[in-house]
């Protein structure tokens, strides 16, 4: 990981999510964002979750509304959405 942008996480009061090292974001809506970060998926699960700022250039999102769990997980990463309407 050298080379690599780091990844930080800063979670204020489980209503603010500040993180570097975002890639991509595959998936979002009021219940559930999924990300793409440099070291893999990250699942955030919560209530009312609401991007304030994205900024993909700089890797950079941050995040609002009340959250549940935040997870990293090996699962892969698939932006086809046909595969994802007709699974």
């Amino acid at each position: 990981m050298d080379n690599a942008q780091e990844h930080n996480l800063n979670l204020k009061n489980r209503e603010e999510l500040e993180m570097s090292g975002i890639e991509e974001v595959i998936t979002f809506n009021e219940d559930k964002i999924i990300l793409k970060s440099n070291l893999g998926r990250l699942d955030i699960k919560g209530k009312e979750l609401n991007i304030k700022k994205l900024n993909l250039e700089d890797e950079e999102i941050q995040i609002a509304g009340y959250f549940n769990s935040i997870e990293y997980t090996d699962k892969p990463v698939n932006n086809n959405i046909f595969k994802r309407i007709f699974k």
